[in-house]
């Protein structure tokens, strides 16, 4: 009789997502958190990105707003999770984001130029009540001295509003809150876990009342749905009203990782459309130049007529940056 000695261990492939494999995995409700330690912190922007910085801070990846159209969808392929599923349910946390950003800004390598908090998941989403890292950053970014504009849907800013304020007296600051059309139905469709037009522009309001500069992104602009002249012009007398600093349009962008998602839902909600953009993104992540320079040049027209900037006052410092304190 012969007996063939089995293996202790099953060989069978690899399984877990990549990131399990360098991270602390925490789970609270429906969303697994990993937490990682930051290998750099200021990353460069791709210019086609059109968010007017060059350089970014991230210290989170995933978000739990789970736009459909967001181009940091596919950042989550690399890490071994899917796009469509994880994008809001996976966050990861880069929990020394502070410390690295201490480090960076006092490398004489670093330029000081003006960085961009929150492009590859809103830094203000439901982890940051769990992490607090922001505080922290603002923090580094005031004593540095160095300019920043913070990315967010979220009124969990409001936390941070005397920090920013500080940090708006050493350096040019301003925070960005993203409305692209104020149609609740959409929003609901398309940004499910963000907070309404309504309420985002009721924290531009109360930023600029807490001496925070606000002003709006005004984007995803999604053709065919809310790019018409009376759709435009309600949002801009919105914004004007709620006392924008600044207006920044921006057409929808479909790279891959998020152009399949985006492009599914259109084909289940609004069949008729999908021609058209196919015929609008056949080059590119960018919509036709034609097009996309259309709108924008409407929406730069119409925010002249509601004098949004035009009373904005040359930013100029109200006190020196403690440069000390940014190399500890």
């Amino acid at each position: 009789m012969r007996f063939d000695a089995l293996p202790l261990v099953e060989d069978t492939p690899e399984t877990r997502p990549r990131i399990e494999r360098r991270a602390v995995r925490r789970v609270s409700g429906d969303t697994t958190f990993y937490e990682v330690p930051a290998r750099t912190i200021i990353d460069p922007v791709p210019e086609a990105a059109g968010l007017g910085v060059s350089w970014a801070v991230s210290p989170y990846r995933g978000c739990a707003h789970a736009c459909l159209y967001c181009g940091a969808r596919r950042a989550h392929r690399y890490l071994g999770l899917d796009g469509e599923r994880d994008f809001g349910s996976a966050i990861v946390v880069k929990t020394d984001a502070a410390k690295r950003l201490r480090a960076e800004l006092a490398s004489p390598r670093w330029a000081g130029e003006p960085v961009g908090i929150g492009l590859s998941g809103d830094c203000y989403q439901d982890a940051e009540k769990v992490y607090r890292l922001m505080p922290g950053i603002v923090a580094a970014l005031r004593d540095a001295g160095n300019p920043f504009r913070v990315m967010t849907k979220s009124a969990l800013i409001l936390r941070d509003a005397e920090l920013l304020a500080q940090a708006a007296e050493v350096a040019e600051v301003e925070a960005r809150v993203s409305i692209g059309f104020v149609d609740d139905r959409l929003r609901r469709a398309v940004e499910p876990g963000a907070p309404s037009a309504q309420k985002r522009l009721e924290l531009c309001a109360e930023l600029g009342e807490r001496g925070v500069p606000c002003g709006v992104l005004m984007g995803p602009i999604l053709p065919c749905l809310t790019d018409s002249e009376d759709q435009l012009r309600a949002v801009v007398r919105r914004v004007a009203e709620a006392g924008a600093v600044s207006l920044t349009p921006m057409v929808l962008q479909l790279p891959s990782g998020s152009r399949e998602w985006y492009m599914r839902w259109l084909a289940e909600e609004h069949p008729r459309l999908v021609p058209r953009y196919e015929e609008l993104y056949g080059q590119g992540s960018l919509a036709a130049d034609d097009y996309r320079l259309r709108v924008v040049g409407r929406v730069a027209e119409l925010a002249r007529v509601y004098g949004i900037g035009t009373r904005r006052a040359a930013w100029q410092a109200r006190r020196s940056a403690d440069r000390q304190l940014a190399l500890l």
